[in-house]
């Protein structure tokens, strides 16, 4: 029998967690006893080190840091500090480097050469011998390889092996930050030569092995710039008042054959990557952009999730397998959204009853434990350079939810199909999308914070603490500690992996997820796709430790390009903010630390730093258990969500940090 679902377990498991908050505080071994974990290397320059089945992290000074680069695998010794708040260690040797090539930026100095690195988990500036400079320029952005850092030296020794060209321009630094993410910037040539020998045209031959659904209403509903198009959703009455939903995606592995030059290089990027201006596909364009695109008024191949619901979004029946299908209207979001709010246009109906089912299952997920997080999207409006002129956070409406809903409803389809229905003895390997439960030591935590604004939150159980967040977005919506409460809730999550070990998706509230939906740009629902085609036909599939390694670098790519993605964002807003020095802006306090207090301006959805050495009015202290900082002579407390007036004193773009000053009140 299939292992059961951890979001379904008895509620004590959770309590019990809660209750050995301070039995596990430290979960440490003992002093002096040495162990191997990753290190998380903070702005501050101070570091943690995350030890696999430890309950807390170790956290390190700088000065014990040794040599040791942000991600690199170390071994470190407990020191014996009794007394202290957290389990303290030092960093006695690095085992593994996690990377040994970065982005930095050419500083010289009386023909002397160093690198100082875009990271800032790497402190050490890279001396660069003049014969491994490239003949570089000053301020040039380069890409630097580790060589070697000697116990005498202070700076590790590095070589330039790229010189991307002069730091500070639009194209470099978004380059940069592709390249420092460990993605690439162009295909191989094989690669583009493989997609350009595809043909856009199906054989009649595969058109006939196909469900024909090219008479039968169907349509995309994408962003406005989006050119790869991958699902696409059909609509049609049948018997009894019923109607037939099918939602049908690009079928990339038709085109894509296994152990192909493009699917090996698909699974070395593991995504897209969407940057601000631009996007690094998983795929070149041929396929992306035109062959597996879903585009209007033409024959595309897909793989769908067809199913039989009635008025109140009840699921009877659901088909998968290989669709034939012939878009008739390519919709913008916005173009959607005025239908759904009562223009007239093509598809009104359909787009409608859509929207009407859409609700419902929307409606019934969050009544079984689905959380509703809506984290704001920052958009940019660019000039033809690629510079910001405009901000403004993305307002999600009704178009938008209503495709999320079916490829939910989808990628929860195919899930169950295998994972219930066709894995009776456990035996059959799947790629699951899976999402833990929430760290306990943290919700007490928001619990208690959420309370000094006058929210009482019970979260004693997993169903519990899904109803009261969701009760709790509601009550604090348009409330000046709304982002920063929900920025808390979110960070008491576990961050959702791909895996073979199915525990369920938690924020979802589903016994059974995958990915399904997007194959043009992630790599596991290429995978789900193979998977599925093969347990549907019989066929021999891979071993379940050849897919837990896929779900391993599937899951980290996606990080990568996630951290990709923020950076872009942060060096636009830089950009953008370099424009409005001097002026002043209402703000809300979103950290604090001990060098600062960080301030979200929530028009632009935009986050700086006031350093505390320019808080000149008192001597402030940094309160480490609640979070806020204290004017020793005035008592003055600056704490999370509380409303502050700023000033933008300087951005430095190649840090893409934003500095503010506290305006007097």
């Amino acid at each position: 029998m299939p292992k059961k679902n951890k979001i379904n377990k008895d509620n004590k498991s959770f309590s019990n967690q809660r209750n050995k908050k301070e039995e596990n505080k430290y979960d440490t071994f003992p002093v002096g006893e040495e162990l191997i974990g990753v290190i998380d290397i903070a702005r501050s320059g101070d570091a943690f080190v995350i030890v696999e089945g430890k309950k807390k992290d170790f956290f390190v000074f700088r000065k014990n840091i040794n040599k040791a680069f942000d991600g690199d695998t170390v071994s470190i010794r407990r020191l014996h500090k009794p007394n202290a708040s957290r389990p303290e260690a030092v960093v006695t040797e690095v085992i593994k480097r996690h990377r040994i090539q970065f982005i930095g930026v050419v500083e010289r100095i009386n023909d002397v050469c160093f690198v100082i690195p875009d990271n800032t988990g790497i402190k050490s500036d890279f001396f660069i011998p003049e014969s491994r400079t490239m003949q570089c320029k000053h301020h040039d952005k380069v890409v630097v390889e580790f060589i070697e850092w000697r116990a005498k030296d202070k700076n590790p020794i590095g070589q330039i092996t790229e010189i991307l060209g002069n730091a500070g321009s639009n194209d470099i630094e978004m380059k940069s930050i592709l390249i420092e993410n460990g993605f690439f910037t162009a295909f191989p040539k094989h690669v583009l030569d493989e997609a350009d020998e595809l043909k856009i045209e199906i054989p009649e031959e595969e058109k006939k092995q196909r469900r024909n659904f090219s008479n039968i209403a169907t349509f995309t509903i994408d962003p406005a710039d989006a050119k790869d198009f991958d699902d696409a959703l059909s609509f049609k009455k049948i018997e009894d008042g019923m109607y037939e939903i099918g939602v049908h995606i690009a079928d990339v592995s038709y085109y894509v054959k296994e152990h192909s030059a493009m699917e090996k290089e698909a699974f070395k990027r593991a995504t897209s990557v969407y940057l601000v201006d631009r996007v690094a596909p998983m795929f070149p364009e041929r396929l992306s952009n035109i062959i597996c695109s879903l585009r209007p008024n033409e024959d595309k191949c897909c793989y769908a999730a067809v199913f039989k619901m009635d008025d109140k979004a009840t699921i009877k029946d659901v088909w998968f397998g290989r669709t034939l299908i012939h878009s008739q209207k390519r919709f913008t979001y916005d173009e959607a959204q005025e239908i759904l709010e009562g223009k007239d246009g093509p598809f009104k109906e359909e787009l409608l009853k859509l929207n009407e089912l859409a609700h419902i299952l929307r409606n019934n997920r969050f009544k079984n434990g689905s959380i509703s997080f809506e984290a704001p999207e920052t958009k940019f409006k660019l000039d033809d350079n690629g510079k910001p002129i405009g901000v403004f956070v993305k307002e999600r409406k009704d178009a938008h939810k209503l495709i999320e809903d079916f490829m939910l409803l989808a990628n929860k389809a195919v899930a169950t199909y295998i994972g219930k229905e066709r894995n009776q003895n456990g035996k059959v390997p799947f790629v699951y999308r899976v999402h833990d439960l929430p760290d306990p030591e943290r919700l007490i935590d928001f619990q208690l914070f959420a309370q000094k604004f006058g929210h009482k939150v019970q979260l004693n159980n997993p169903k519990q603490i899904a109803r009261e967040l969701n009760r709790l977005m509601i009550e604090i919506e348009g409330t000046p500690e709304q982002a920063v409460l929900q920025q808390l809730a979110i960070r008491c999550m576990a961050k959702a992996i791909y895996t073979t070990n199915n525990i369920g998706h938690y924020g979802l509230g589903f016994e059974y997820y995958t990915h399904f939906t997007s194959p043009i740009r992630r790599y596991p629902d290429v995978a789900v796709h193979r998977l599925l085609d093969k347990i549907i036909h019989g066929q021999k599939l891979p071993t379940q430790d050849e897919l837990e390694y896929q779900c391993k670098h599937s899951s980290e790519r996606e990080r990568a390009a996630a951290d990709a993605e923020r950076s872009s964002v942060k060096y636009k807003m830089a950009e953008y903010m370099s424009s409005h020095v001097g002026e002043h802006f209402s703000g809300i306090v979103s950290g604090v630390k001990n060098w600062g207090i960080y301030v979200e301006i929530p028009q632009y959805n935009c986050e700086g730093l006031i350093r505390i050495e320019t808080m000149r009015d008192d001597t402030y202290v940094f309160d480490e258990r609640k979070l806020r900082m204290i004017g020793r002579r005035t008592d003055k407390v600056y704490q999370l969500g509380e409303e502050i007036k700023v000033k933008v004193v300087s951005v430095d773009l190649e840090k893409k940090t934003i500095d503010f000053e506290l305006v007097p009140e």
